[in-house]
C-alpha cells in the first residue's frame, strides 16, 4: 500500500500523525518541488518525489494537513491533484487548512464535509457547499476524508477505516484509546498490533 502525504512549509505536525503512525509501510512524502520544507514545528522534511510525478494510479490515498499557504492559495497545485485522484476513484484525507482548499476548488459543493468551522469556509471563493457542511470531529463522504484542526484522531480514525486497516472493531479501538484513554479498548487495539 502507497499513501502520500502532501508536505510543504509550515505543515501542522500534529494533524496527520496519528494516521499515519499506523499505516503499514507509512507514508511516502509529496512536496510542490525536492526542496527541503520546515513545519510548524520545526522539523525539516525533505520530500520522497514532487508533485508532478504523482498520479492516482499509483496511490492508494492522499493525505492533505493544513498549513498556512492554504488560505494565501499557494498550494493550489495540491488542491488540483486532488481533483485527479477524486476523479479517478482514489482516496484524499484533508484536514484543517487543506480542507479550505478544496472548498476553493469547487471539492466540496456536493459531499458531505466538515472543517473547523462553517464560516471559515465561506472565505473559499470556490465554496457553495454549506448545505453538505456536517458538525462533527471528521466526515467521509465516500472518496472524501474532512476534519477540523482539533481532531487529528477521528482523522486517523476516517483514514483507516478507508483503506481497510483494521477490521471495524480494532478502528473503534483505536479511536477509544488514542482519544479517550479507554483502558478497555487498549487490550483490542494492542491484539490487533501483534
Amino acid at each position: 500500500m502507497t499513501v502520500h502525504l502532501a508536505v510543504y512549509d509550515t505543515l501542522a505536525d500534529w494533524e496527520y500523525g496519528h494516521a499515519v503512525a499506523h499505516l503499514p509501510g507509512g507514508v511516502t512524502t509529496v512536496g510542490l518541488t525536492a526542496a527541503p520544507v520546515v513545519t510548524k514545528g520545526g522539523l525539516r522534511i525533505e520530500p520522497d518525489m514532487t508533485l508532478d510525478a504523482l498520479r492516482p494510479a499509483d496511490s492508494e490515498l492522499l493525505i492533505l494537513p493544513g498549513a498556512d499557504g492554504w488560505t494565501a492559495g499557494a498550494l493550489a497545485d495540491f488542491a488540483y491533484t486532488a481533483r485527479e485522484f477524486l476523479h479517478a476513484g482514489v482516496p484524499v484525507a484533508a484536514i484543517c487548512g487543506a480542507v479550505f482548499g478544496l472548498a476553493d476548488e469547487g471539492l466540496l459543493d456536493e459531499r458531505a464535509h466538515t472543517s473547523a468551522a462553517p464560516e471559515f469556509l465561506q472565505a473559499a471563493n470556490g465554496y457553495s457547499g454549506a448545505a453538505h457542511y456536517r458538525d462533527a470531529d471528521a466526515v467521509t463522504d465516500g472518496d472524501l476524508i474532512t476534519a477540523g484542526p482539533t481532531a487529528p484522531v477521528a482523522f486517523a480514525r476516517e483514514i483507516l477505516a478507508r483503506l481497510g486497516t483494521y477490521d471495524p472493531p480494532v478502528v473503534d479501538a483505536f479511536y477509544r484509546l488514542h482519544q479517550h484513554s479507554d483502558p478497555e479498548a487498549y487490550a483490542v487495539f494492542a491484539a490487533a498490533q501483534s
